[in-house]
């Protein structure tokens, strides 16, 4: 039996990369998972991949009328929300001088705003059912600063933040609240930051104490273990999955 045997889980932006592979794991530890992304053609192709135990809804998780949609339709259909993976999220590199208000205000809205607008659309019937857990995907730039990510690393520090007032707002209901905060991944995210152009990335993994680049997969195992009972004892925690990379400081040297 897999650990995750009978919960029923939303995962945002699910159809690649972490959320895909989180998808990918949580199935096969015996959840239903709702895949929710505004990517619908990779999300409908990994849900049919993934046969009854998926299902692919359009969520654009600065919607509060998306959330409804599917958060009704989880509780409706399929018997509740045990689990919401906050993972949705978007990156844009630009210098504090030359970044538009309007491309910062699309980097809150999708990291930051989704993930509150997705912890408040699960809140009433997790607490309804006396039990949850939600785990917020933030990132290194949720523990320290980056040149270039003047918005992203904002949205990142707030998810951080949220994670942990919701952690002491809904601990009394049985709904534990996490952020996990990733490093250097193996996604797309950076080449869609970069405008679709491939960056070589491997000099930076080099400076990394495991050497090398993570995987989504590495991420999954980490947000599986925050979703399931075996963490029944953590909330309000910020868990770094980044090969090391913040266990440093400025003068460390390769």
């Amino acid at each position: 039996m897999g650990c995750l045997e009978g919960k029923v889980a939303i995962i945002t932006g699910a159809a690649r990369g972490q959320g895909a592979a989180a998808a990918r794991l949580f199935v096969a530890e015996g959840a239903r998972v709702v895949i929710g992304d505004v990517l619908d053609d990779l999300g409908k192709e990994l849900a049919e991949s993934l046969g009854a135990a998926a299902i692919y809804r359009h969520l654009d998780v600065s919607s509060e009328d998306d959330w409804k949609a599917v958060v009704d339709e989880a509780v409706e259909t399929l018997g509740g929300v045990d689990v919401l993976v906050n993972n949705a999220g978007i990156l844009r590199f630009a210098a504090l001088p030359d970044m538009p208000l309007e491309d910062y205000m699309r980097i809150v809205n999708v990291n930051q705003v989704g993930t509150f607008l997705g912890m408040r659309a699960v809140a009433k019937p997790m607490m309804a059912a006396g039990k949850g857990s939600i785990v917020n995907i933030s990132s290194v730039e949720g523990l320290a600063g980056m040149p270039y990510l003047t918005a992203y690393t904002s949205t990142k520090f707030a998810i951080r933040g949220m994670s942990k007032v919701a952690a002491l707002e809904l601990g009394p209901n049985g709904i534990r609240v996490n952020s996990v905060h990733p490093g250097m991944i193996e996604t797309d995210m950076v080449k869609d930051a970069a405008g679709g152009h491939d960056i070589d990335l491997s000099p930076a993994a080099k400076r990394i104490p495991l050497r090398r680049m993570g995987t989504s997969e590495d991420i999954a195992e980490v947000v599986l273990f925050l979703a399931s009972d075996r963490s029944a004892y953590v909330t309000g925690a910020e868990l770094a999955a980044d090969g090391g990379a913040t266990a440093t400081h400025a003068f460390y040297m390769v």
